[in-house]
């Protein structure tokens, strides 16, 4: 089983709470970042447009990117919410066997020794 790291831009920090927090409700993320304000620049509706957003890092398994699509897709307020899954090619034996069980069924839970 694969993990994956999430990239979504929220456009403030109460969306970027409230994401963070149904993700991890729904045992969809291991994990979630909080990384603070970014600056990005980019192309809307034939304009260059520049806002200030706030970053989140999800730790999840490949096989929910759908699922956490659509979670966040219905909670996010752009159009087109940014969402990119980045395979984690390497990573630590532990911490893959923590962000897939982590990201289980809701009540499970992995207590590291």
């Amino acid at each position: 089983m694969k993990i994956l790291d999430v990239w979504i831009n929220c456009p403030d920090m109460e969306t970027a709470d409230e994401i963070a927090n149904a993700l991890l409700m729904e045992r969809l993320a291991a994990c979630v970042n909080i990384i603070g304000e970014i600056d990005s620049l980019f192309h809307w509706e034939g304009d260059i447009e520049s806002e200030t957003e706030i970053a989140l890092l999800v730790k999840t398994r490949e096989d929910l990117f759908d699922k956490v699509c659509t979670l966040v897709e219905r909670l996010h307020p752009y159009d087109v919410p940014g969402i990119t899954g980045m395979p984690v090619s390497h990573v630590n034996p532990a911490y893959k066997r923590w962000v897939i069980e982590e990201t289980g069924t809701p009540g499970s839970s992995y207590k590291p020794h």
